[in-house]
């Protein structure tokens, strides 16, 4: 059997995934890929030089942890060394989705405070955590791929300098995209707020403490790393943790 067959219902996902991406203008033109591991050594990747509300079910690559396509006729997406280096360092994880979401987008190059480091709506707080910029580097790169190593640690979604956004979750690609379209939201409401010239208002620590019930109900792990952090308190107030 073949993997398209094997994985016929995700391979269905991915592609709602990725036509969803191409219908909200999250990607234009060749811009944006996305990546799930469903295997330790399959992952379903998008082809290269595609726009993805074109890509079909005969258009879909896997490849193995090395980067050798083990089935499928198109050449993975040029960011695949992106990506392994995401399931390499961060093993928890299934699925990576980048993309330039617009209002996302503005933060990536915007000069001065990153509020998306900050907790303003709780859903963004206890599904998507604080999104750091990490250092712009030449696309399809082995240097780009490098840059995000100080931060996979810590983090699960990433503003990319001058570019775009990665999020990723041990969860499926369909999870990783609503995640994408909660920090897209957020984005916007934040530039509105800003716009009006008016203070933002964050969440308290005691309310960011409070959310830990909903991730042990939601049965949701913590960003970053397993075992990285105790409570949403130590991933949002660092400066709290630090004292302890």
């Amino acid at each position: 059997m073949s993997l398209i067959e094997k994985y016929e219902k995700e391979a269905k996902t991915f592609l709602k995934c990725c036509h969803r991406l191409a219908a909200n203008m999250y990607v234009t033109g060749f811009g944006g890929n996305l990546a799930w591991k469903l295997e330790p050594n399959v992952i379903m990747i998008t082809p290269t030089m595609m726009n993805k509300g074109d890509i079909q079910m005969q258009d879909l690559v896997f490849i193995d942890v090395k980067g050798e396509t083990i089935e499928g006729t198109r050449l993975p997406t040029g960011e695949k060394w992106m990506y392994l280096k995401f399931f390499e360092e961060r093993p928890d994880i299934k699925s990576v989705l980048h993309c330039h979401a617009p209002n996302v987008g503005a933060f990536a190059i915007m000069e001065g405070e990153n509020w998306l480091m900050r907790p303003y709506f709780p859903e963004t707080t206890h599904e998507v955590g604080p999104v750091p910029v990490v250092p712009y580097a030449e696309p399809i790169t082995q240097k780009l791929a490098d840059n995000f190593s100080p931060y996979l640690q810590k983090y699960n979604s990433f503003l990319m300098e001058n570019h775009g956004i990665v999020t990723m979750s041990p969860d499926t690609i369909e999870w990783t995209l609503m995640n994408v379209e909660l920090l897209e939201m957020t984005a916007y409401s934040i530039l509105r707020a800003l716009s009006t010239g008016q203070k933002l208002k964050e969440l308290s620590v005691e309310a960011v403490r409070d959310l830990d019930n909903v991730m042990v109900k939601r049965n949701n792990p913590l960003f970053g790393a397993p075992g990285r952090y105790r409570s949403l308190v130590d991933i949002w107030f660092p400066e709290i943790r630090s004292k302890q």
